[in-house]
């Protein structure tokens, strides 16, 4: 390697490590942020969040790397061009392209790098970061009732206050409960109501204890006459107090580290999102095949036998064979054609949203396999972007480049988001969109 390139590639390396840092420092920031309402206020170690960081950082790379490269390009080759050196390299016959030479091979091996960290490391991270985020979810849930919303304790009740207040935070105002039926888990059956509120539980126990006050309670009957259910009847009580005993065994005892069964298209390598595309369009196609043929038997197109001879013509409209039949019989044929319709219709409106979200499903999945692959083609395209453009603005350092760069950066995102959208519900295709 000559002193030039060497010269050239330890300035943007530099440059490079720098600005990765500060980028990521940055985003990681807008991170916790972002989940401080998960991890704020459940007794969580210092261990765990940062844990819960070190699993997300990996999703921050296709944001801070593409960023990065734009960034370093500017600032250095701008600061090549503000102090003369690229004058001075022309004067000697050197090129611009041939100062690049070096950077344009490390940009190719960073960019294989990328593929290779988008398509092995990210859908890992993704894995781990989704099943810290769900055990965390679980623990300490005495802590974990937040104003204004619904919060999950336990597989059995959803708890909504409308204030806590206290030395502890141990006292209710305005309290909302929907409890599930132990026999129908995905069911809510019993809503509570209260205006005040206590929670309370000894240390080292087991048992949460809820003491409500002033309230009603709401209870769906279960009646066996599907008559009776279609009325939805309910029993409605009102107390002065109500105690509710939650057990949180289970609860105390969640594994952080647990493995849960989780499954998502950001978890797949590229070969596995081959295999579970190619799976996803072949059940679409089976399900709109059957689809048809469904409603072309429920029809009754293939029970039909036309027994009438009429002379058939172009002109040929319902007003004309109708005629051919009785009274009675044309009544009973437009009924027929019109409940057949009516029925038509609700069929495909009932499928459509089914087959939307199919198309959706498909479309992400077909986003995440182009994304491991638009990463360094992005990091390629942004350093041939950055770098003469660096050289045209003769700024070095993290004035202009910088807002240069954001500009540009802020550019390449925002259409990146529409473009994804649009994608995702179908009216671009997902390799245009990516």
């Amino acid at each position: 390697m000559k002193i030039l390139d060497r010269y050239i590639l330890v300035a943007y390396l530099k440059t490079f490590l720098s600005v990765f840092i500060i980028l990521m420092f940055i985003f990681v920031l807008q991170t916790i942020w972002l989940y401080i309402s998960e991890l704020a206020g459940k007794d969580i170690d210092v261990a765990i969040i940062l844990k819960f960081l070190w699993f997300f950082s990996p999703k921050l790379i296709p944001l801070v790397l593409p960023l990065t490269v734009l960034v370093t390009s500017l600032m250095v080759f701008g600061s090549f061009s503000e102090k003369y050196e690229f004058a001075a390299m022309k004067s000697t016959g050197i090129s611009l392209q041939r100062a690049m030479r070096s950077l344009t091979y490390f940009i190719l091996g960073l960019a294989a790098v990328a593929f290779f960290f988008a398509n092995n490391i990210i859908p890992n991270s993704e894995y781990k970061w989704q099943n810290l985020r769900r055990n965390i979810a679980k623990v300490s849930p005495s802590m974990a009732i937040v104003e204004g919303q619904f919060s999950s304790i336990g597989d059995d009740f959803n708890i909504k206050v409308a204030e806590k207040y206290g030395d502890n935070d141990q006292f209710f105002r305005e309290v909302v409960i929907h409890q599930k039926n132990p026999l129908r888990k995905t069911k809510n059956t019993k809503v509570i109501i209260a205006k005040e509120g206590e929670i309370s539980s000894a240390e080292d126990s087991n048992t949460l204890s809820l003491i409500l006050k002033d309230g009603n309670y709401y209870e769906d009957v279960q009646v066996k006459d599907v008559m009776k259910q279609r009325s939805l009847p309910f029993a409605k009580s009102y107390f002065d107090t109500y105690t509710i005993n939650i057990d949180l065994t289970a609860l105390n005892d969640t594994d952080i580290d647990k493995e849960n069964q989780l499954s998502s298209h950001n978890m797949y390598k590229a070969g596995e999102l081959y295999t579970e595309i190619d799976k996803l369009s072949e059940n679409f196609s089976k399900d709109i095949k059957q689809f048809s043929d469904n409603m072309y038997y429920r029809l009754g197109i293939t029970k039909t036998t036309d027994t009438t001879k009429l002379k058939r013509s172009r002109d040929t409209s319902l007003t004309e064979l109708l005629p051919i039949f009785k009274l009675q019989q044309q009544a009973d044929i437009v009924s027929t054609a019109t409940d057949n319709v009516r029925s038509a219709i609700k069929s495909v409106d009932g499928k459509k949203s089914q087959f939307r979200a199919k198309i959706k499903r498909i479309n992400k999945h077909e986003i995440a396999l182009h994304e491991k692959f638009v990463l360094p083609l992005a990091c390629i395209i942004l350093f041939f972007v950055g770098a003469p453009l660096g050289a045209i603005i003769r700024k070095g350092g993290l004035g202009l480049p910088m807002v240069v760069a954001v500009l540009l950066f802020l550019t390449y995102h925002v259409i990146g988001i529409f473009a994804k959208n649009s994608a995702e519900d179908g009216t671009r295709h997902p390799f245009i969109a990516s």
